[in-house]
């Protein structure tokens, strides 16, 4: 269990960030740009619960906060470390799950959808496309320094399931907003 008393250690005044192992790194480093990118996608998922409705979709959505949290953890633990908290398949598939659970009454795309509608659709919007950058950290860490594959999965089917949830939730109010490519040249 966690248990902070005090908020600032002064630890990082010089620019370092402590790691799971004690180790200690550059806060401009890879590894801590890609734990602040996690963090950031997690920060725009509450934004996104903050703004819909749908009960069912909030609960997993806290779901998927917390296993951020994980994956934080696991991105800040270098190496192998026996007992460390890592992301593992079961996690993935439940995304898999559930995209396929909300994909099953969407119509099919006959277009690209503009990040748009109610500001719950594109808070899930702002949301896949934040997580987007956090998988593009943790994909260039993993070219120096290898991460667990199933962390790299989790964010890139996360995104999707934000997608899906963004559709599922569009669907419900006034359908998605669609790209008209072209539009505005006339």
């Amino acid at each position: 269990m966690v248990k902070l008393n005090k908020i600032y250690t002064r630890t990082g005044d010089a620019g370092t960030a402590g790691l799971v192992d004690g180790s200690r790194v550059s806060k401009s480093s890879a590894r801590m740009s890609a734990i602040g990118e996690v963090d950031e996608a997690n920060a725009a998922v509450g934004l996104a619960i903050s703004a819909i409705d749908d009960e069912a979709l909030k609960r997993r959505l806290l779901t998927i906060q917390n296993d951020l949290f994980d994956l934080g953890a696991d991105v800040a633990t270098p190496g192998e470390i026996d007992g460390a908290l890592r992301i593992v398949a079961p996690q993935v598939e439940r995304l898999e799950q559930e995209i396929d659970a909300m994909n099953a009454d969407l119509p099919p795309l006959t277009s690209f959808i503009l990040p748009s509608g109610s500001a719950g659709v594109a808070a899930l919007h702002l949301a896949r496309a934040v997580v987007r950058r956090a998988e593009r950290a943790a994909v260039a860490l993993n070219e120096s320094e290898p991460l667990n594959p199933q962390l790299l999965a989790y964010l890139n089917r996360l995104s999707d399931h934000l997608f899906v949830a963004a559709r599922h939730v569009a669907a419900s109010e006034d359908g998605d907003v669609l790209w008209h490519p072209g539009a505005t040249r006339t």
